[in-house]
């Protein structure tokens, strides 16, 4: 046997010992959630004998019909779905129209406030917790959905991503442009932001689902009952569940608050893999 033929026998012998490895991990990722799920789908007398099992025998839904009579589900439902919606789009603007300026414009000041941007990423959300209550309880806005979108709308990790990709983009292809009269904004929204479609997609999915899982300042924010997003009401009637339906409306609740971000991430899971893979390319 050549030294060639060992040598790719090998590599074969590895990637599959690599994939068996990964294969393994996803199994074990995925155990706490088909737990979680299975339990959801069980009577909650079965669940106070025991919670073992990975088969829905006994099989009910009452758990996720006990969870949508309550009447402000649907309600708390939607508010999420504005908020994390708005949140993503607002987000997609301002760090995609950021990103180029600081990847293609030169302005006075320009890397003074680019380094400020990166310090933002070194700053906990936590921490301006206090000046943004003060100031949005000053203007009257509290228990309003601009209240609980406009604090995440600019987020550094999303413009310093943006202005890495722009940056990545060769020049030529705006030069080929501006020499057909092009403007400065024709050939960002015609060229720059087609090419960032990856990029932007994955920004937005990751930036939807931590607004839709972003449970603090919602609670901070939010006082009444109908201006609660699905985290913090699903949050508020939890102990109630536990103690007089079970431990199978709670299950039932955390996957009622999951398929919405699992179906956008089915969705758009294409998109994501190319912005990874373009991001590790260049």
């Amino acid at each position: 046997m050549s030294l060639g033929a060992t040598m790719q026998g090998q590599s074969r012998w590895f990637d599959r010992v690599i994939l068996l490895v990964l294969i393994g991990f996803a199994v074990l990722w995925l155990v706490p959630v088909i737990w979680i799920v299975v339990m959801s789908l069980k009577p909650n007398d079965v669940l106070i004998r025991s919670t073992a099992g990975f088969l829905p025998i006994p099989f009910t839904l009452e758990n996720y019909a006990n969870l949508l009579r309550v009447s402000t589900v649907p309600n708390w439902l939607v508010n999420s779905l504005i908020v994390a919606t708005a949140m993503t789009l607002l987000t997609l603007v301002v760090s995609s129209l950021a990103g180029y300026a600081f990847a293609r414009l030169d302005f006075p000041g320009k890397r003074i406030v680019f380094v400020l941007v990166l310090a933002g990423l070194m700053v906990p959300e936590q921490a301006v917790f206090i000046p943004l209550h003060t100031m949005f309880s000053d203007w009257g806005m509290h228990n309003t959905h601009v209240a609980l979108t406009m604090p995440r709308v600019a987020v550094p990790i999303g413009v310093f991503l943006m202005t890495q990709f722009f940056k990545a983009v060769p020049r030529e292809l705006e030069e080929a442009a501006e020499l057909d009269n092009a403007s400065r904004l024709t050939v960002f929204w015609k060229i720059m932001l087609p090419l960032s479609l990856p990029a932007l997609t994955t920004l937005g999915l990751f930036t939807f689902l931590h607004a839709w899982n972003d449970f603090l300042w919602p609670l901070v924010s939010a006082t009444e009952t109908n201006m609660y997003t699905v985290t913090v009401g699903l949050g508020s009637i939890q102990g109630n569940f536990a103690q007089s339906e079970g431990l199978g409306s709670i299950m039932a609740s955390a996957v009622f608050a999951s398929v919405p971000v699992v179906l956008i991430y089915l969705i758009f899971q294409q998109y994501i893999v190319r912005g990874v893979a373009m991001g590790s390319t260049r």
